[in-house]
């Protein structure tokens, strides 16, 4: 085992650190897990970002990047899948980084989850807000403007200009409520958030099937690929494609897929729920892939829906699909999606709130963190208590004083990072420990894990410069505490050295 930064954990040391001392309970079967990975997919994305994809990036194309962005998270999701097979336990991408690249690889991966989890909270919560505000006006219900949106914004020019309120109140309170409802145990919060998955899988499915008889093909065929099928950046720099003057962005198939690749966020959730499955080695990999699967099929079919219903030009920025509906003349149809919307992004919001404690569990467990506070379990609900709440309160303040844009870019570089490392670290274990117990295996050979990487690069250098300066001032954050704490506390670098002691 190498050590200092780069020290390993051995499966086997992580199996046994998950069954002594802060034990969680197995209470989730296959179809609750995949529950949890469409509860954790469909929301923000499909309800709100295909109006600005279809009108100003890709057209009717949108369906091309759906397709694009679905197989990014595919190859990625099979990488997942294999190691959540092999080590069934919490901490996802964190965990994975451990046995295979090393502790200070594992902690930067920690810390980087803390976008894909804490902050894309605050992002779902900062849409939620929206939606619920935007169903209060339909009843003429109106909240005082101070405490409807975050103190500030970053205009185009990236300047900060003021946006006249104090806080967000709405994403405060739906915060609290998330977090009083998982300190109260995983089975309650996978219960409800089965509840929600039906309630927007029919508002998704209404959205299709009452879309189809108002469908105009030519609204397809006439100009199917406005933008063109390139758009790919580097750096936010155009390098194939085209740029659309009235946003002067990439547009195109793939500008698009790199905009709308938010909507697949949360597939990895599952992931982080290992050690509350109760086989978790067989389900693991079909709650993964199948909720993935399943969301990529749904969102190509309502691009493809809203597409044909109205010329993509017409398509509103603003709650796009319930106001395309009132465009065909079902104009009651608005309410009832804003309804199924709101219920998506909560369940979004719900199982993103539910992976970051586990997260931080996990590097507890390691001595990275405070042990007594983050490996905290409530000894009736058997559930990581105070990490939830510190969560919470993270997600409640974030979601109401930071602008919207901002934290929906950190989010998108953050996770791509780290389907990177999940699928470097596949690549690697294929080579390293061949023979390891795999109950799944990703297929293609090495195919999978190298086409992950690829197409998780591409996306990640579509982003521009200002993106990566903010991941790498959040990784520099990271590496601080860890030197000034988890390096300190690590009980792996303990262990080594205790051992050598003895050798004396």
């Amino acid at each position: 085992m190498s050590n200092g930064m780069f020290r390993r954990k051995s499966l086997q040391k992580v199996m046994a650190d998950s069954e002594s001392g802060h034990n969680l309970k197995r209470v989730l079967g296959p179809w609750a897990l995949t529950a949890l990975g469409i509860g954790a997919i469909i929301g923000t994305g499909i309800f709100v970002l295909v109006g600005k994809a279809a009108r100003d990036v890709t057209g009717p194309a949108l369906m091309l990047s759906f397709v694009f962005a679905g197989l990014a998270c595919i190859f990625s999701a099979l990488c997942y899948a294999e190691f959540a097979s092999m080590a069934p336990v919490a901490g996802s991408a964190y965990t994975y980084a451990y046995l295979t690249l090393g502790e200070l690889m594992a902690w930067i991966i920690g810390w980087d989850l803390v976008l894909e989890y804490a902050v894309a909270s605050c992002t779902v919560a900062h849409g939620w807000s929206k939606y619920f505000q935007d169903i209060l006006n339909q009843f003429e219900i109106h909240i005082p403007t101070a405490l409807t949106n975050a103190p500030f914004d970053i205009a185009k020019g990236g300047e900060v200009v003021s946006t006249g309120s104090i806080l967000d109140l709405p994403a405060v309170v739906i915060s609290l409520i998330i977090t009083l409802i998982l300190v109260r145990g995983i089975r309650e919060s996978a219960f409800i958030n089965g509840i929600m998955v039906v309630i927007k899988l029919a508002v998704v499915f209404f959205v299709i099937f009452a879309g189809i008889p108002h469908i105009v093909t030519s609204n397809w065929t006439d100009n199917f690929a406005p933008f063109g099928y390139g758009g790919l950046s580097f750096f936010g720099t155009l390098v194939w494609g085209d740029i659309n003057p009235a946003t002067n962005a990439p547009s195109g198939v793939l500008a698009g897929a790199a905009l709308i690749f938010f909507a697949y966020l949360g597939f990895d959730a599952v992931s982080t729920s290992a050690e509350e499955a109760k086989n978790p080695k067989r389900d693991m990999p079909f709650a993964i892939i199948g909720s993935l699967l399943i969301c990529t099929v749904l969102y190509i079919a309502v691009a493809a829906v809203l597409t044909g219903m109205v010329n993509y030009k017409d398509i509103p920025k603003d709650a796009p699909v319930a106001s395309v509906f009132a465009l065909v003349g079902m104009p009651w149809a608005r309410l009832l999606v804003s309804i199924g919307a709101l219920t998506g992004i909560t369940s979004v919001l719900l199982v993103m709130m539910c992976g970051q404690p586990r997260i931080f569990l996990a590097m507890a467990r390691d001595g990275l963190l405070p042990e007594k506070f983050f490996a905290s379990v409530h000894p009736v609900y058997q559930t990581p208590w105070l990490a939830t709440m510190l969560t919470g309160l993270i997600v409640a303040l974030g979601g109401s004083l930071l602008p919207l844009d901002v934290l929906a870019e950190l989010t998108n570089i953050g996770t791509l990072f780290a389907f990177v490392v999940v699928c470097a670290a596949v690549l690697i274990l294929r080579f390293k420990d061949p023979d390891a117990p795999r109950s799944f295996k990703a297929p293609l050979g090495l195919f999978c894990p190298i086409g992950g990487i690829v197409l998780c690069l591409v996306l990640m250098f579509s982003l521009g410069w200002e993106n990566w300066v903010r991941l790498f001032i959040w990784l520099a954050i990271g590496l601080a505490i860890y030197f000034a704490y988890g390096f300190h506390h690590s009980k792996l670098r303990i262990e080594d050295h205790n051992k050598l002691a003895n050798k004396f």
